[in-house]
């Protein structure tokens, strides 16, 4: 491992150094050792974060159900039905999601993340040049789900991985780039819309990136012009993850919250009061165990990742209130 990145870290420093890892990690997520064990419940703490246990693999795909663990009485409100898409961001914190929207509104859950995509991926019509198959396409999922949220988090890969972007990068076009995504964030709203309705979007803003600071910050644009435009929700998970006097500059450590502190494996230096959110080797992903190329759910407590994903749960169970009231 190399040394720690701190605040303030400057893109011509880093864009060597990290621009393979770029493409590794966008593909890859978290993994554990190869035997097959239970996801821990995010909200309990455990005895050591450096001794994981892997979560199953899904076996019919990406998606990853949970619902509630008792039916509600007749007299409860039923609670909403929440589908989760996204790329390795998403894939990471997919069940720790689904696991705080259970616990605080009693949810419906389906994720169906898919690594290293983008907006174009779930769009209907991509046919072959696309990293999601049809089946799990946002507005077949939402046909067949009828569900009343749709999160959608993704970082932007911008570094021509993904075939549907045909190509555009950030680096070579940024303007192309933009109103790329602009469009695809525009069409994937109609699609979902169409397919049920009453349905809303949550558009998870995303957090700091140390090499391109101001394309995150364009990214984070188009949702909150889209959202706009659409009269969907924002959550901005990303200013959890960065540091409170800067909203885009990255850190891989921030101080510990008073949860993270009473519940020790979220507070990983409690002498320094301060907590990791990346690993040394890995400057985008939140989960604090080795990537590796099997795309799976984080299988360790990650700062990160819990920050992220409360964002997220509270933006739909305020929804869910509002709309109550």
């Amino acid at each position: 491992m190399g040394r720690p990145w701190i605040v303030g870290v400057r893109a011509g420093a880093l864009a060597g150094a990290l621009a393979g890892a770029l493409l590794l990690t966008a593909c890859g997520d978290p993994s554990s050792a190869p035997g097959p064990g239970p996801t821990p419940s995010p909200l309990s703490p455990l005895s050591s974060p450096s001794s994981p246990s892997s979560p199953s693999s899904p076996s019919t795909g990406p998606a990853t159900h949970q619902r509630p663990a008792a039916t509600p009485a007749a007299t409860e409100r039923p609670g909403p039905t929440v589908l989760y898409l996204g790329d390795s961001l998403a894939m990471e914190n997919q069940k720790v999601l689904g696991e705080l929207l259970r616990d605080e509104t009693k949810a419906r859950y389906t994720g169906a993340p898919y690594s290293g995509t983008t907006l174009c991926d779930y769009l209907e019509g991509t046919g072959e040049d696309s990293l999601v198959p049809p089946k799990d396409k946002a507005a077949a999922l939402v046909r067949r789900l009828r569900p009343d949220f749709v999160v959608l988090q993704f970082w932007g890969n911008a570094w021509g991985y993904t075939p549907c972007m045909d190509g555009i990068t950030y680096d070579k076009a940024r303007d192309r780039y933009f109103a790329r995504y602009t469009a695809d964030a525009r069409r994937l709203t109609e699609q979902i819309t169409a397919a049920a309705n009453g349905v809303r979007i949550v558009w998870v803003l995303q957090g700091p990136d140390p090499i391109t600071p101001d394309r995150v910050r364009r990214v984070n644009a188009v949702y909150e012009r889209q959202a706009r435009a659409g009269g969907d929700l924002l959550a901005d998970a990303g200013k959890a993850v960065s540091p409170a006097a800067d909203r885009y500059t990255w850190t891989q450590y921030l101080p510990c919250t008073a949860y993270e502190r009473e519940h020790g494996p979220y507070c990983t230096q409690p002498a320094s009061g301060r907590t990791a959110l990346h690993r040394d080797d890995d400057y985008l992903h939140f989960c604090l165990a080795p990537t590796t190329s099997t795309p799976r759910p984080c299988p360790v407590r990650s700062p990160g990742i819990l920050r992220i994903t409360r964002v997220i749960s509270r933006a739909i169970s305020g929804a869910v209130t509002a709309t109550a009231d």
